[in-house]
């Protein structure tokens, strides 16, 4: 075991083994022990005299707390792989390292994109309400909750990044065909998966299913908007698995609303927590999921694990391998 540093680490929420014990055995470890998000005040006074913060998604960190910690401050681990929580333009000019856990979660998370996409196709919620609710009368019926198929559909994918690239992978299996649109174009994977290059315009006018896996910034935002929408078929499905801000919400419920498509799998919203007052929670063509795309024991252990190890390295002059800024 190291020497311990005894430089103060702040965790900004309860975080899973063995990420503590990771950072309790080489520093002085001060962590929230609830999972909930600070009060801005609270976050404000914990940081004070910080070497490193671990921060998740919620947690704003500004200039405003980069200044509580004080000059200290020298890493930004993020518990996840958006970072967009950071102001790092005020990062790099206080020289403070940012870090967060990418080639962690990929996998799960591609995972949960299909069991939206195969949750939305198939009604499964609202037959599983119909069950649950004692609606179920007559036994089968030829026309009880009639779904949409996904074997031998197209999916078009938006960001062939990491995530982007498993989801092509998992929809080999359904003989989907698969066309993807993003800012690089992939030709080395075009053939190694059977996909295609096309046009956002083109995806969304040919795709069943819409699956979307960009990074939250100025280009993105409200990506997937009124015209966007109105250019994909009725039968077709959007799927959000990666910052809620990419789609324009009030766009989205018109569409719904108006049956311009036929439903929408999210996991992630413009506003998160998702308020019980936003139409989208009242359509009965959408899945809601509250941000679970990663959220499995494994991944989550995994996550605090690379999380906690970005800090050691640093101090400990190993060479950091997540490193954004």
């Amino acid at each position: 075991m190291d020497r311990p540093i005894r430089h103060k680490v702040y965790v900004t929420r309860k975080i899973p083994e063995p990420g503590p014990s990771i950072l309790k055995n080489r520093f002085q470890l001060k962590m929230n022990p609830r999972a909930d998000v600070l009060r801005r005040e609270n976050l404000i006074q914990n940081v004070r005299g910080a070497y490193a913060v671990m921060c998740m998604l919620g947690d704003k960190i500004d200039s405003s707390v980069m200044d509580s910690a004080g000059p200290n401050l020298k890493v930004i681990s993020c518990y996840s792989v958006g970072y967009d929580h950071v102001d790092i333009c005020e990062a790099v000019k206080r020289k403070i390292i940012v870090t967060n856990t990418p080639n962690v979660l990929a996998n799960t998370t591609a995972d949960l994109t299909f069991s939206l996409i195969l949750t939305a196709a198939r009604n499964l919620v609202n037959a599983d309400r119909h069950v649950r609710g004692g609606n179920w009368k007559f036994g089968w019926t030829p026309d009880l909750f009639l779904g949409y198929d996904v074997h031998g559909s197209t999916l078009g994918i938006i960001g062939l990044g990491e995530i982007g690239t498993l989801v092509a992978k998992r929809a080999r299996g359904f003989d989907m065909k698969v066309i993807y649109h993003s800012k690089t174009r992939k030709r080395d994977l075009e053939s190694e998966l059977d996909i295609t290059y096309v046009s956002l315009e083109e995806l969304l006018q040919r795709s069943d299913f819409v699956s979307i896996h960009v990074s939250s910034n100025k280009d993105s935002f409200h990506m997937i908007d009124k015209s966007k929408i109105n250019l994909m078929k009725k039968t077709a499905f959007i799927i959000n698995t990666s910052r809620g801000k990419v789609i324009n919400e009030r766009d989205l419920i018109r569409a719904l609303k108006n049956n311009i498509i036929a439903g929408a799998g999210l996991d992630v919203y413009e506003n998160e927590p998702i308020s019980r007052s936003n139409q989208l929670t009242q359509l009965p063509q959408t899945v809601l999921l509250p941000h679970i795309g990663s959220a499995t024991f494994m991944t989550r252990s995994k996550m605090a694990e690379v999380a906690a190890n970005n800090i050691v390295n640093f101090f400990y002059q190993r060479g950091i391998v997540y490193k954004i800024n």
